[in-house]
């Protein structure tokens, strides 16, 4: 064994295994005395906290006293394996994230009861890379591998919260001898340690282990559901980035036709990857019939003259708050009678649906007032059968349009899914909280009770909206809504 790894199996830290067929199967003494000298040092002295760092503080102060005597486990989530030794672009867990405003991977902020009701913060990092004994360099996320790292007493600077190395995390969760919940599912390690201490327990905490984490996760749903001030702010910044990463795509519509869809989901993708953090989502970029697929991602179809462009696609800032916007546009700038029909109408159901947004109205109300406004016209399309009740309250307009109106809008695109229905699907609008306005209608190709001139054409139009004290501010508003103002908006944008 050379010196360089007996040091690294002493110190229990760092042990060098190489790849089975890496090119560089040992390490000569010499080169690891060398690589271990002749470093400065580049500690980060007198660092000014991030701006969220006070907002973080209040929520894990709200947090605590809505679990007081238990410890609180929020995992950051660790890499995941994409192939072989690459993985996936990481992304914090929302909930680590809205809690500390760290989005690096493997941290875990843990809250520890005190006698007093309260709880002490400690967030468990990565320290920095071992110089001594080789990982900064040797190891696979060493640091000249994939980057600096803060080190402790940075982290605790700019978080604002005590900071300790994430290896003692498990010996600190043995220690405790108190209830823990942990938000599961993000770190599978973390998790096997929890159950390890609540093997411990007396039985009816072992026995009731899932609603205890159950639990946790929505209670942080439902805290998230009123954003403050900064966060209302981030999720305008996402969309005016949006914005911009929509008339990008405008302009590339003419090289799009060229390529595929791909093409328009890269365009956005440039802007989402200059400005922020990524895409919130998967990007749709649907033209023609693909249009009438919710969800498609796949983005390989053509981009053709004649057909409309649905355009589902949000910008996440570097502090994980996501836009989600939709715009269906006529490839050619112009469009058609049959496209112009089903897009105003559209329209119109999206006007209702804004207007419905305000505090004190169930949440449920500018779904069903939009419902019905398409409900309506479909009937005198002759597409449903009145009466207008009846074929709401069978929900028979659902073949056309086939999802709800909207959605929470946050950290995540579909925010505070997990939150209490009573105080989000069956509550009431309150101030803070931010939702998407987002009606369609999709006539299916190969849909024989719509008539052909319809058939292929899906059409969603969809806004971000604040619910603010007096009524509603919608966030994506820059971008045109009308058929004409989109046509006016494309004849800017085209090149000519």
């Amino acid at each position: 064994m050379s010196e360089q790894k007996r040091r690294g199996a002493e110190s229990d830290a760092f042990v060098f295994t190489p790849r089975k067929n890496g090119q560089s199967q040992s390490v000569s003494d010499e080169l690891a005395a060398w690589m271990s000298t002749g470093w400065a040092d580049t500690e980060r002295r007198d660092l000014e906290p991030i701006e969220q760092a006070e907002h973080t503080a209040r929520r894990r102060a709200v947090l605590s006293t809505a679990f007081p005597g238990d410890r609180l486990v929020i995992p950051a989530g660790q890499l995941l394996t994409r192939s072989n030794d690459t993985e996936y672009p990481f992304r914090a867990a929302t909930n680590y994230a809205y809690l500390t405003g760290d989005t690096s991977d493997g941290g875990c902020l843990v809250l520890t009861p005190r006698t007093d009701g309260g709880h002490d913060s400690v967030l468990y990092l990565k320290p920095r890379s071992n110089r001594e004994n080789g990982e900064f360099w040797l190891g696979s996320y060493g640091e000249l591998w994939t980057g600096r790292r803060n080190s402790l007493e940075e982290a605790a600077d700019l978080f604002g919260v005590a900071t300790a190395d994430v290896r003692t995390l498990p010996e600190a969760l043995r220690a405790t001898n108190t209830t823990v919940r942990v938000v599961r599912g993000h770190d599978a390690d973390i998790d096997a340690v929890v159950d390890e201490v609540r093997a411990d327990a007396d039985e009816e905490t072992r026995a009731k282990s899932a609603q205890l984490d159950e639990e946790l996760g929505v209670t942080l749903a439902d805290h998230r559901l009123i954003k403050d001030e900064w966060e209302v702010a981030q999720l305008q910044l996402a969309v005016d980035a949006t914005v911009r990463g929509f008339a990008d795509v405008a302009k590339a519509l003419p090289q799009a036709k060229d390529t595929s869809e791909r093409f328009v989901e890269g365009t956005f993708f440039l802007r989402a990857r200059v400005e922020g953090n990524d895409v919130g989502y998967g990007t749709i970029a649907a033209s023609g019939p693909n249009a009438t697929t919710l969800h498609w991602t796949r983005n390989d179809g053509p981009v053709r003259e004649g057909e409309l462009l649905l355009l589902d696609a949000g910008v996440e800032t570097t502090t994980l708050y996501t836009a989600d916007v939709t715009r269906t546009m006529p490839i050619s700038g112009t469009f058609t009678d049959a496209q112009r029909k089903v897009y105003d109408l559209v329209y119109q159901a999206q006007e209702a649906g804004i207007a419905a947004v305000a505090p004190g109205r169930p949440f449920r109300d500018y779904h069903d007032v939009a419902q019905r406004v398409l409900a309506e016209e479909l009937i005198a399309w002759g597409l449903l059968e009145g009466p207008l009740d009846r074929v709401l309250e069978l929900g028979l307009q659902r073949r056309y349009t086939l999802h709800g109106t909207g959605h929470m809008l946050g950290m995540d695109v579909h925010d505070c899914a997990v939150s209490r229905q009573e105080v989000h699907l069956y509550g009431d609008l309150e101030p803070g909280m931010v939702l998407t306005v987002e009606p369609g209608l999709y006539f299916q190709p190969d849909d024989l009770t719509v008539p052909e001139e319809l058939r292929g054409i899906g059409v969603r139009i969809e806004d971000d909206v604040l619910v603010t004290e007096k009524g509603r501010e919608v966030l994506s508003k820059a971008l045109p809504r009308t058929s004409t103002d989109v046509e006016a908006w494309l004849a800017e944008h085209l090149p000519r």
